[in-house]
């Protein structure tokens, strides 16, 4: 065999000459990580370096003080009383979502879909105006609101609704294509063998689309915690009872109060990295399990 022929490779019935291994050449990968490096480190680790240094600038104490200031604390509270009450409510209003999109076929089932993708293409802005006009003093049901003592928009609730709305997507999101390409064989077959629905669907479902829901769920708290433009409508920036953390961030930089802003921030920018070293940290420890979820 000449020196410069291809080693062959052996199939059921015949040779077929080995391929050369595929590859870009050195240059070109070390300019695309060094592009993608560069682009990360000015658009995402240079402004949260900045965050933490002008959070710091007067020292330790000056942020300390500006993150137990009552109006903070308050902020605090009310943000995470929001993503407590919003991200589980969107947790089963996703699973059931997903689940009757993913193993059924039903009437109208293109609507449901259509309505699940609503708060990805309307403005933040616009959902949190929709529930001023209806549930605000002069909305549709405003009246009704008033006569009853109920109280939603510049209230809790109406930070939770909103926060809902905006937040919605992410779980049923992250289930229905894992749900449509595990299929229901394996719920039919526990069916037939005699389990009974509830068995089915923690025994079966809730098994094969775990990760799946951890994602859709830190997901979710992520962007209940750090939504800004709807919350911002419904609250009525009430100083230390309507004001979530972003919200307070905004007030503290219009007053020129750089410090506290940043502080308050940068406590939102810690939130967001634990949730990230949480993500990256289930993806180490379970990395075989999420790769058999996800194919």
């Amino acid at each position: 065999m000449p020196a410069d022929a291809m080693p062959a490779e052996k199939t059921s019935n015949h040779f077929v000459p080995a391929q050369p291994p595929l590859g870009e050449p050195a240059w070109v990968r070390v300019a695309l990580i060094a592009g993608a490096l560069l682009f990360l480190a000015l658009f995402l680790l240079l402004p949260l370096v900045a965050v933490f240094a002008e959070a710091l600038r007067r020292g330790f104490a000056a942020y300390w003080t500006a993150l137990i200031e009552p109006d903070a604390v308050a902020a605090i509270k009310l943000t995470l009383i929001v993503a407590v009450i919003s991200v589980p409510a969107n947790l089963l209003f996703g699973v059931a979502a997903s689940w009757c999109v993913a193993k059924f076929d039903f009437r109208g089932k293109n609507l449901l879909i259509t309505l699940i993708d609503l708060p990805f293409s309307v403005s933040p802005v616009i959902s949190g105006l929709i529930y001023v006009l209806l549930f605000g003093l002069n909305g549709l049901f405003g009246s009704y609101l008033r006569d009853a003592g109920i109280q939603i928009i510049f209230a809790v609730p109406g930070l939770v609704l909103a926060t809902i709305f905006v937040t919605f997507p992410f779980v049923a999101r992250e289930l229905i294509p894992l749900m449509q390409e595990q299929g229901s064989d394996e719920e039919e077959a526990a069916l037939v063998l005699g389990a009974s629905g509830w068995q089915t669907f923690w025994r079966v479902t809730v098994p094969n689309i775990k990760w799946g829901l951890l994602y859709g769920v830190l997901l979710c708290n992520a962007r209940a915690m750090g939504e800004f433009g709807a919350v911002s409508v419904v609250s009525g920036h009430i100083r230390g009872e309507t004001n979530t953390m972003p919200l307070h961030v905004e007030i503290l930089y219009n007053e020129y109060n750089f410090v506290a802003a940043f502080a308050v921030a940068s406590l939102l920018a810690m939130l967001a990295l634990v949730t990230l070293v949480v993500k990256t940290a289930l993806e180490w420890r379970f990395g075989e399990e999420l790769a058999a979820a996800r194919h």
